[in-house]
């Protein structure tokens, strides 16, 4: 039995009779004073706390093991803490009155907050960035049983002397700029090559306008080159994408050989379905512009310019498959950069294309070229240049799948693969672009007729078009760009059965959306005659002139457009495709029936400007009807009057700035003409004029969305 430890002995209370000195009362201060009870809190006062803690029981002494239990040195204890105070406050918490805040930035090590309750240890996280940015680096593939083989051969060898340590591998020099640099460079480089890849498209359709103009010349070019994107939706396109895109993950993922036996099959599918496609419609060719516009049909100098276009411009509907399924491929291995920035090719060999046909032959303003003049070289030019872009932009991805290690080669073994079972999966999809479609061919034929009757030009299918162009781009910038954000969240929140949080986020979606897009729409409705003057002035005064009033009908209608866009994405997180189905069919009815109403009340140079109109209102139907089967979806609540408070105070205020900002575009267009100078004063002054007015009522109606937006700015900004 262990001695008893004297080396405390004789101290605090167990020691006093070994203190030199009279004694003192319990509890009295160093001056001999005793504190007043009553002044003090009643548990500051221990009576024990002179007492040394490490001295030990003389009692449960033989019991402790004082060598192998060393006590801790006295004075060495911890003040204890108080029971009940006040958390301290989080470093980055978050602020409702900002629109769309920083989030807090991540830990150094890895988060040990982690949902589901993963491990932290051993949770890894594959993106986007990873995939970008370390796609090219060659890294062995992880064994799950590697583990248990080392454990395994360390306990079965005898114990011996230990092996020398191999040398450590010299460590690889850091790359510069971090992982964060990769996350952003990544991300730039897919952001710059959609938003180059949408300019170079405008571009190009400023050039065909000025080469071609918008009369039944333009018309005629406009539908062959359409033709081939809507054979290509209808036959293969829409499950290509929804179907066949999603197998060829799946089959990377899963298959011993990373799906490449998989996307060859696909491939050759894909080149021989679409191969049969393309000679079919090429023999069908003058059928196929029939079905379009019989009125370009009926016109023999316009029928045989249209079908020759149509004959060059339909081989591109296998380049265009090739291309998506190269891409999709491209993407399923990390590759993400090929797919957005390979179509500024094509659009680059268009603008040249028609840039030498216009140097050649001059614009259309100069030349007054129609169907009947344009000679036999310039059709031979154009159609040549079209396929070549699209011939461009699909070989133009060859050497990112070399880069990527996948090497085509033709199988033809189709049968037991399950590339049959996956076209079952795609019925809805087609339908849905067969009714998308339909409502596309039944405003063709009446746009390409009231342009024929109207005998003027910019009252066709290419001034519908070159309009319809401009107002869907702030969609595709903002309210595709927002959603982007919460589509992951939308999809989790619907997989995890929390209605709440989709419906939360798509409030967000439509809130933070609008601020952008009602005082987009009002700008398009106010100003989007000078827009037009000056975007459109080479292809003359009057075709421009009313393709600025076509730009003004289809204003509005964003708004309803936007709204659409986002409450289908609830339906797509529950992956319900049924339900936008039957909407798109309710939308292309109500635009077919108010399109062709428009076509017989109007008169001919004003009838595509009420199909525009018509546009924005199958929109509105669409947008009630969605919105409610997704409040039902939801347990019959979706935000809506949260959400059309904030769209009414937004119109309310860009009403009186469209108002005054309209009036001074139009007053600067009729003083300084509608040549490209006057148009370029009355636009900026006309804009300067609505978004002063608009922003200065939106900060007095307090819409807290705005708010938060120009919080969110100026934080950016430094200010």
């Amino acid at each position: 039995m262990n001695a008893p430890y004297d080396g405390d002995r004789g101290q605090g209370a167990g020691g006093a009779g070994s203190s030199s000195g009279p004694p003192v009362p319990p509890g009295a201060g160093r001056d001999g004073e005793v504190p007043d009870p009553y002044l003090q809190h009643a548990y500051d006062h221990d009576p024990y706390r002179a007492h040394d803690l490490a001295a030990q029981d003389p009692v449960a002494e033989a019991l402790y093991d004082r060598a192998a239990h060393p006590p801790p040195p006295p004075g060495t204890y911890q003040e204890p803490q108080a029971l009940y105070q006040q958390p301290p406050a989080a470093q980055y918490a978050p602020d409702p009155h900002l629109w769309a805040q920083t989030p807090p930035p991540e830990p150094a090590g890895p988060s040990r907050h982690l949902p589901y309750g993963d491990n932290a240890a051993t949770t890894q996280y594959v993106g986007v960035d990873d995939l970008v940015t370390r796609a090219s680096d060659d890294r062995g593939e992880q064994d799950a049983f590697a583990h248990l083989f080392r454990d395994q051969e360390g306990s079965g060898r005898p114990s011996g002397p230990p092996a020398e340590p191999e040398a450590a591998p010299a460590p690889t020099p850091p790359k510069s700029g971090g992982r964060a640099a990769g996350i952003l460079k990544s991300s730039a480089l897919m952001a710059a090559g959609t938003l180059v890849s949408r300019l170079t498209g405008f571009v190009r359709s400023l050039v065909i306008t000025a080469a071609l103009g918008a009369a039944v010349l333009g018309d005629s070019f406009t539908i062959a080159y359409t033709l081939p994107t809507m054979i290509y939706i209808l036959t293969v396109g829409g499950g290509l994408n929804s179907v066949f895109v999603p197998q060829l993950v799946r089959s990377m993922k899963d298959d011993e050989d990373g799906g490449e036996a998989f996307a060859n099959r696909l491939l050759t599918l894909v080149m021989v379905a679409l191969g049969l496609i393309v000679v079919i419609a090429v023999f069908a060719a003058p059928q196929l512009v029939h079905l379009m516009s019989s009125t370009i049909a009926n016109d023999p100098e316009a029928n045989t310019v249209a079908v020759t276009f149509a004959r060059y411009c339909l081989p591109t509907i296998f380049f265009m498959g090739i291309h998506v399924v190269m891409g999709q491929i491209l993407n399923a291995r990390g590759k993400f950069g090929a797919m957005m920035w390979t179509p500024v090719l094509n659009n680059i060999v268009m603008i040249f294309t028609f840039g030498l046909f216009i140097w050649v032959y001059g614009t259309s303003a100069e030349s007054r070229m129609g169907v009947e003049t344009i000679p036999a070289e310039g059709v031979r030019l154009l159609g040549i240049g079209t396929l070549l872009g699209l011939v461009v932009q699909a070989l133009a991805m060859i050497p990112y799948l070399r880069e990527a290690g996948f090497r085509f080669r033709p199988r033809f073994d189709w049968k037991g693969h399950g590339l049959g079972k996956t076209i079952k999966l795609a019925k809805w999809t087609v339908l849905f672009v067969l009714a998308n479609q339909a409502g596309v061919l039944v405003v063709t034929q009446l746009a390409t007729s009231a342009g024929k009757l109207a005998d003027k030009d910019g009252s066709g299918f290419l001034a519908y078009s070159n309009a319809q162009l401009i107002w869907g781009m702030p969609q595709a910038i903002i309210t595709v760009s927002v959603m982007a954000a919460l589509l992951p969240r939308i999809s989790r929140a619907a997989h995890d059965n929390d209605p709440g949080a989709v419906r939360d986020d798509i409030s967000q979606g439509l809130r933070n959306s609008a601020v952008a897009i009602v005082p987009v729409a009002f700008t398009f409705l106010a100003l989007g005659l000078p827009m037009c003057t000056l975007l459109y002035a080479s292809s003359g005064t009057e075709a421009a002139r009313s393709m600025g009033f076509i730009l003004m009908a289809f204003g509005l209608g964003l708004i309803p457009y936007s709204v659409q866009y986002v409450v289908l994405r609830g339906f797509y997180a529950y992956e319900d495709t049924r339900t936008p189905f039957y909407n798109t069919v309710i939308v292309a009815a109500v635009n077919a029936a108010a399109s062709a109403l428009c076509y017989v009340i109007l008169p001919a140079q004003w009838a595509v400007v009420g199909m525009a109109a018509s546009y924005g209102l199958a929109y509105a139907v669409g947008v009630g009807i969605a919105w409610r089967r997704l409040s039902n979806r939801l347990g019959g609540d979706l935000d809506g009057p949260r959400v059309v408070r904030t769209y009414a105070r937004l119109c309310l205020a860009a009403i009186p700035a469209a108002v005054v900002g309209g009036g001074v575009g139009f007053a600067l267009l009729k003083t300084l003409g509608e040549g490209a100078g006057g148009s370029v004063v009355a636009l900026v002054c006309g804009s300067v004029v609505l978004l002063g007015i608009f922003f200065v009522a939106a900060k007095k109606m307090r819409i807290e969305e705005l708010n938060g937006m120009v919080g969110m700015v100026r934080g950016r900004l430094g200010r």
